[in-house]
């Protein structure tokens, strides 16, 4: 069935799956390659080289909020892939640095599907990116999760996560069965 013959609710659905595909071996990828999820491996990509970013300048750079930024900063601090730095001219002030082991990770990284994602709405027109940022906003309101904070792309899917799921999962499998 070729694109004219398909609902209009049909043709959204397909293209979020194909979003969400994208994003989601997107994500496996980055696990599989360097160890890291998707949003912890765009964080890393998109802190400065040169010089230390506060977490402001950090969610500036990943188009998302201060907090989700904050998340994987530390899950990222955790591994010793950066450090958190204080400002020498104001204590209260930190910056996120890479490491060594950060910048050597980063030699050998995949890219993004956030990236592909962020390219992809940097070549449609700037009257195309509001319309579609306002029909997203009125879907998200119409589906009435507007409360729920968007974290970034499948942090909360990590590879113990998911283990996790699937080990809930098996247990409720053998519960029915059993």
């Amino acid at each position: 069935m070729g694109p004219q013959a398909m609902s209009t609710p049909q043709r959204v659905l397909d293209s979020i799956r194909r979003i969400v595909r994208l994003l989601r071996e997107g994500s496996r990828a980055s696990e599989e390659t360097v160890g890291l999820s998707a949003a912890q491996l765009f964080v890393l990509q998109k802190l400065d080289p040169e010089r230390p970013l506060s977490l402001n300048e950090l969610a500036a750079r990943t188009l998302t909020h201060q907090s989700s930024v904050s998340v994987v900063v530390s899950r990222l601090a955790d591994r010793g892939l950066v450090v958190r730095l204080r400002a020498p001219d104001d204590a209260r002030r930190t910056g996120i640095a890479l490491t060594a082991a950060g910048r050597a990770l980063l030699r050998t990284a995949p890219e993004v599907s956030q990236a592909r994602l962020i390219k992809g709405l940097e070549r449609l027109r700037p009257t195309q990116r509001r319309s579609l940022a306002h029909e997203l906003t009125t879907l998200v309101r119409a589906l009435e999760v507007t409360h729920e904070a968007p974290g970034m792309f499948f942090e909360d899917e990590s590879s113990g996560a998911r283990k996790r799921r699937q080990r809930r999962v098996v247990a409720v499998q053998r519960s029915r069965t059993g």
